[in-house]
């Protein structure tokens, strides 16, 4: 594998706190699932890279041997890899992804109305 793609995964994972490898770009995703991450990602406030896998062949394949993960998108938090579309809704749909954006320090705090 070209050592380059894994250098420029791991720098960018290293550089922002939030990234989500996907198809197509957060404004205008490619795929349901990639968009499905996004709009997770968005309901909650979360501020992250978006990074379009299709418009390079060479990080389209590499960021799946990086993790040895199969499918795109990816979401890395704090350079960690969490996992993918149905990991992630699942981890939303039972309050994980937001305890762990929380604890990240990425999430803005919801407040409640009085």
């Amino acid at each position: 594998m070209d050592s380059g793609v894994y250098e420029r995964i791991r720098h960018e994972i290293s550089e922002n706190d939030v990234v989500l490898y996907m198809k197509g770009s957060a404004v205008f995703p490619q795929c349901g699932f990639s968009a499905a991450v996004v709009q997770l990602l968005d309901n909650m406030g979360v501020r992250y890279r978006d990074v379009d896998v299709l418009s390079d062949p060479g990080l389209r394949q590499g960021v799946k041997d990086f993790t040895n993960w199969p499918t795109i998108p990816q979401l890395y938090v704090k350079g960690e890899f969490v996992g993918g579309c149905d990991i992630l809704r699942e981890m939303y749909a039972c309050g994980e992804l937001q305890e762990l954006l929380s604890e990240k320090g990425l999430m803005s705090p919801v407040t409640n109305a009085v």
